[in-house]
């Protein structure tokens, strides 16, 4: 897991030099498929004023000894700004592993990952000062079909 958060941090921080806003913050997850709820950290990194770089990670909290996260690299679209609600459309890679500690039961570890493809709808929400509230829905296509509501917070980093 280390070396997914590692990889997020670069993935950021390689984009800090983009548009000029830059949101990073978290969120609370929930996945149809494992029908679980998670915690992740996301941002988004403008490369113009309507088009960003976003990427994620959810960690979700399914039953011991089974184990499973998500690493999603994500385009937003910013389509329709409306007052107060800014919304987009989202397309991206999600990468899922899910892992399996089988040393209380005496037999061998196993995990698998799997590649797909992201595709989604969400809107930020202006509620004045620092605070970014969002609200996200996205389907994952792939061998790991599912779909993923998250909501959060996002900070502005400049």
């Amino acid at each position: 897991m280390k070396k997914v958060l590692l990889l997020f941090l670069l993935v950021a921080a390689g984009s800090i030099t983009t548009y000029g806003q830059s949101r990073i913050g978290g969120n609370i997850a929930y996945g149809t498929e494992i029908e679980e709820l998670g915690i992740g950290i996301n941002g988004e990194f403008f490369l113009k004023s309507n088009l960003a770089i976003a990427p994620g990670f959810n960690y979700y909290f399914v039953d011991d000894p089974v184990n499973f996260w998500e690493l999603n690299a994500n385009v937003n679209y910013y389509f329709s700004e409306s007052g107060s609600v800014a919304v987009y459309v989202l397309g991206g890679l999600n990468l899922a592993h899910i892992g399996f500690d089988g040393s209380d039961f005496g037999i061998p570890d196993r995990s698998d990952n799997e590649l797909g493809l992201n595709i989604g709808v969400g809107a930020n929400f202006d509620v004045g000062g620092s605070v970014v509230p969002f609200a996200q829905f996205r389907y994952v296509l792939g061998d790991f079909d599912q779909a993923v509501f998250s909501f959060g917070v996002r900070f502005p980093l400049n």
